[in-house]
C-alpha cells in the first residue's frame, strides 16, 4: 500500500478518469480529499462513496474552478495534487466563457493554492493529446511536441484550444513558482465507466457502435482507463517522474476499432462492415517510450472495447 499514511487531492473527481484515479489511490492506501461541483448532489457523487475504503478514506470538498480560492480547503495539508477538473465538449457556443476560461483559469486557481501549501510535493495535471498534435503525417508525435494554437484557432477547436493553452500557462506558472509538476497527456480514453453518465470520450464507442464516424477521427489514438489512471499515480510516486508523458497506445487507431467492434458486438453494431473505410486514419507515429519509463503495460485493445460496452450495457448508456 503505497499511499499509505499520504493524502492527495484530486480535482474534478466524479468525472471519468478521475473517478478511476480516485479508486486506484484508495485501493493503494492513500487518504483523498475529491474536489466536486456539488458534495450533495449524489447522482454525480454517489459511485465515489461507494468505492472500497471511501468509507474511511474519502471526503468531498466543493469547489468552482472561476472561483478564487476554492481550492484552499481540500488542497490544505495535502502531499500531492491531482488536477484533472476541465471542460469536455466539442459543440461550444461561448468558446470564452465555456471552455477557455474553466480550463485557464481553473488550472491557475488550483495551482496558485498549490504555490502556498507548503506540505504539497508534486502536482500532476491532466491536459491531453490534443496538446501535442503534428498536422505532418510524417511526423513522429513525443512529448516535446506542442501544437501551433494558430492550427486550433483556424479550426474553431475549442477543446483543443483550450487544453494546450492550459498547459502552457500550467508550465509557466510552475517554472516561475517553483512547482514539482508533471502533465499527462491522455489521448481518447476508453474502458469501463464508474461514473453514471456517459463521456466525451466513451461516446466515441458508442457513436462507432451507432453507424457514425466521430470528426477528427484520423487524429485519435487511445488507452485504457485503468492505464491512463495508474499512470498518473505513478507519475506522483516515482521520484524521477518529471516533464510530459503521452499516454495513447501507438499501435492501435480508429480503423483497429471499428474492426474490433464487428469482431466483439457483430449484433450491436448498426452499420455495415463494408463502410469501415469511412473512417479516416493518420499516419503519424506516436512514441511513447517514456511513459513505459514509468512501468505502465498497456491493456489490451480488445479487452478494453470488451469491458467499455459490456459496462455501458450494465448502466443502460448504449444508446
Amino acid at each position: 500500500m503505497n499511499g499509505e499514511g499520504k493524502v492527495v487531492c484530486v480535482t474534478g473527481a466524479s468525472g471519468y478518469i478521475a473517478s478511476w484515479i480516485v479508486k486506484l489511490l484508495l485501493l493503494r492506501g492513500y487518504t483523498v480529499r475529491a474536489t466536486v461541483r456539488n458534495p450533495m448532489d449524489t447522482k454525480k457523487t454517489n459511485h465515489l462513496l461507494t468505492l472500497e475504503g471511501a468509507s474511511e478514506r474519502l471526503k468531498l470538498f466543493k469547489s468552482d474552478l472561476l472561483e478564487e480560492g476554492s481550492f484552499d480547503q481540500a488542497i490544505e495539508g495535502c502531499d500531492g495534487v491531482f488536477h484533472t477538473a476541465s471542460p469536455v465538449s466539442l459543440t461550444v457556443t461561448d468558446p470564452q466563457t465555456e471552455m477557455i476560461d474553466p480550463a485557464v483559469n481553473g488550472t491557475l486557481n488550483v495551482l496558485r493554492t498549490c504555490a502556498k501549501v507548503s506540505s504539497v510535493k508534486r502536482v500532476i495535471v491532466t491536459s491531453s493529446t490534443a496538446a501535442t498534435l503534428s498536422i505532418n503525417p510524417n511526423d513522429v508525435v513525443d512529448e516535446t511536441v506542442f501544437t501551433d494554437l494558430s492550427v486550433y484557432l483556424a479550426m474553431k477547436a475549442w477543446y483543443g484550444y483550450s487544453k494546450t493553452l492550459a498547459e502552457e500557462t500550467a508550465w509557466r506558472f510552475a517554472k516561475e513558482n517553483g512547482i514539482d509538476l508533471v502533465v499527462m497527456n491522455p489521448g481518447n480514453v476508453i474502458g469501463p465507466v464508474l461514473q453514471p453518465t456517459l463521456n466525451y470520450s466513451v461516446e466515441v464507442i458508442v457513436d462507432l457502435i451507432n453507424g457514425k464516424n466521430p470528426s477528427n477521427s484520423f487524429y485519435y489514438r487511445f488507452m485504457d482507463v485503468r492505464d491512463v489512471s495508474l499512470a498518473h499515480i505513478k507519475a506522483f510516486e516515482v521520484p524521477s517522474a518529471s516533464g510530459r508523458y503521452i499516454l495513447a497506445d501507438p499501435d492501435v487507431t480508429m480503423k483497429d476499432i471499428q474492426k474490433l467492434l464487428h469482431e466483439l458486438f457483430p449484433d450491436l453494431c448498426r452499420v455495415d462492415k463494408d463502410n469501415e473505410n469511412e473512417v479516416g486514419e493518420m499516419a503519424y507515429k506516436v512514441c511513447v517510450d517514456k511513459l513505459k519509463s514509468l512501468g505502465i503495460e498497456f491493456t489490451p485493445i480488445k479487452e478494453s472495447l470488451k469491458d467499455t460496452v459490456v459496462s455501458l450495457k450494465e448502466r443502460c448508456l448504449l444508446i
